[in-house]
């Protein structure tokens, strides 16, 4: 059986590289959102430059902010991925994803990587989200 999917809606606007490179924020898929690469980029400029606590909390602010055109919440939130541009920032990070969702407590990845696009940056997230009957609710309707 061949399993079909529903793209229900695309969320972009936060970011100069989506037009740029030809990406959504977050598509919503059946009752599945996936919100793409967040940073602390906010209103044209990087917030929090050397703080990677607050960094991360900017970053999955814009996620949110992201599934918030969909309805959902930070309780929707079933998996997180965060890359990191450096490992002494693991306990900052972790503690603002705590501090974000200790109550869904999602599944998730932290990854050293090498670098982000801007060296400024410090941390970027990536956010998956579910919610049953979430198709219905959006039938006909864009985000």
């Amino acid at each position: 059986m061949t399993e079909r999917r529903i793209v229900r809606g695309r969320v972009g606007g936060f970011s100069p590289w989506e037009d740029q490179f030809g990406f959504s924020r977050a598509v919503a898929v059946g009752d599945h959102v996936h919100v793409g690469g967040s940073t602390a980029w906010v209103d044209g400029r990087i917030e929090h430059e050397g703080d990677p606590y607050r960094q991360t909390l900017a970053a999955f602010g814009v996620g949110l902010s992201a599934l918030a055109a969909y309805g959902l919440t930070a309780e929707d939130v079933i998996r997180t991925r965060m890359y990191i541009t450096h490992v002494r920032d693991a306990d900052e990070v972790g503690r603002a994803h705590r501090q974000l969702f200790d109550a869904a407590r999602p599944v998730t990845t932290m990854v050293v990587v090498e670098g982000l696009i801007d060296s400024r940056m410090m941390v970027e997230v990536e956010l998956d989200a579910y919610r049953a009957g979430l198709a219905k609710t959006l039938e006909g309707k864009q985000p």
